[in-house]
């Protein structure tokens, strides 16, 4: 899937594919979240659709939530909620600069390889 440390850097159509497709899979795990976020705070928490869909895309984003929620079963999902929330933020973005954060890592390996070559040819 990814190039070792002997290949040659992967071709630019082939890096944004990875970036697309990384992006991709994190754009529908974020859905999937904000889904989960707005379906808790519309039946649990009791609040109208367009408020449990703000509140779900503010805690998901980091932000906070917005509407006020009243009852503990709703207390105790936002809760957990938050707690989720944080950590699929934090997962995602790792998850979606990985294919760039590896390009660069090779990109490095992959000049320390030629000057390893060019130091062992002068020996």
């Amino acid at each position: 899937m990814f190039e070792s440390k002997h290949e040659p850097l992967a071709p630019q159509s082939v890096f944004y594919y990875r970036i697309f497709r990384s992006m991709a899979i994190g754009f529908f795990i974020l859905g999937i979240c904000l889904l989960i976020g707005v379906l808790g705070y519309h039946y649990i928490a009791d609040i109208p659709w367009i408020d449990a869909l703000h509140n779900g895309s503010m805690i998901l984003s980091g932000m906070g939530p917005v509407a006020e929620v009243k009852n503990v079963s709703g207390k105790i999902f936002s809760s957990a909620y938050a707690l989720f929330s944080g950590v699929v933020f934090i997962t995602n973005i790792g998850f979606i600069l990985a294919p760039a954060a590896h390009r660069f890592f090779h990109k490095l390996h992959v000049g320390d390889d030629d000057e390893q070559e060019k130091e062992n040819e002068d020996k």
